[in-house]
């Protein structure tokens, strides 16, 4: 948000020099493996591009953690869908440059943009809500996944739809995102319910949470979240414009 207020787009210069300047102040904030390794190339000097592309035997991270942050990108330019998933992909790329990756932060984004454009008007339709999301979408696994989740029902069993759909345990965008997105679609209505529904999954809960509960408030507004939630969660840091 520090990066979208202050440009009123996503640099991804930017972007990378304050998660990494983040990261210097907080290294400890549960990081994954490949975080860690990007972060700190940058933040001793050595180029996003380089580092972020030099992961994973140098195929690059498709970790959940572009998609864990890209919501706020969907609300931002919820007016124009084209530009959500342009800055999306210029957002993940500065610690995901495998394909995958930013797909998942792609489809978070258009998820966020699309309940926040239904908001003052009506709750899409489930299916409807997730074809929106898959057309713009590249040929992916990320895509395959969520046309996967066109079919399920709202009973699906959880073992089935983990099964299926993923939750986050192989801490990949394509196990992470159809889940969470098949959630949203279903309970973008009730913030409570969504979160709740995504918890019972299992899996990487913090990143699927981040992801459902990013989507679903740009529907309900902050009226929708318990005060008792907002009252017990942990205080926002200030934001660093310019």
């Amino acid at each position: 948000m520090e990066n979208l207020f202050t440009f009123g787009k996503i640099d991804s210069d930017d972007l990378a020099f304050r998660f990494s300047r983040r990261y210097v102040a907080e290294p400890n904030r549960g990081y994954g493996s490949g975080a860690h390794e990007i972060l700190a190339g940058i933040a001793f000097g050595k180029a996003w591009r380089e580092v972020a592309a030099a992961v994973f035997g140098g195929q690059g991270s498709l970790g959940n953690g572009g998609a864990m942050r890209a919501a706020p990108i969907g609300v931002f330019f919820a007016h124009d869908l084209e530009e959500t998933s342009a800055a999306a992909r210029r957002s993940a790329m500065v610690t995901h440059s495998h394909p995958e990756g930013q797909v998942g932060a792609e489809a978070v984004a258009l998820a966020a943009a699309l309940a926040a454009r239904a908001r003052h008007t009506e709750r899409p339709e489930p299916k409807a809500f997730l074809e929106s999301v898959i057309n713009p979408l590249p040929q992916s696994e990320v895509r395959r996944g969520l046309e996967k989740a066109l079919t399920m029902p709202a009973n699906t069993p959880v073992e089935d739809v983990v099964s299926l759909l993923g939750n986050g345990s192989r801490i990949t965008a394509q196990d992470t995102v159809p889940a969470a997105l098949w959630v949203c679609s279903l309970f973008l209505h009730d913030y409570e319910e969504a979160l709740w529904r995504i918890v019972t999954l299992g899996g990487d809960i913090d990143t699927n949470a981040a992801i459902v509960g990013g989507v679903v408030a740009a529907f309900t507004g902050e009226a929708g979240i318990p005060s008792s939630w907002l009252a017990a969660r942990e205080s926002l840091p200030n934001l660093s414009i310019g």
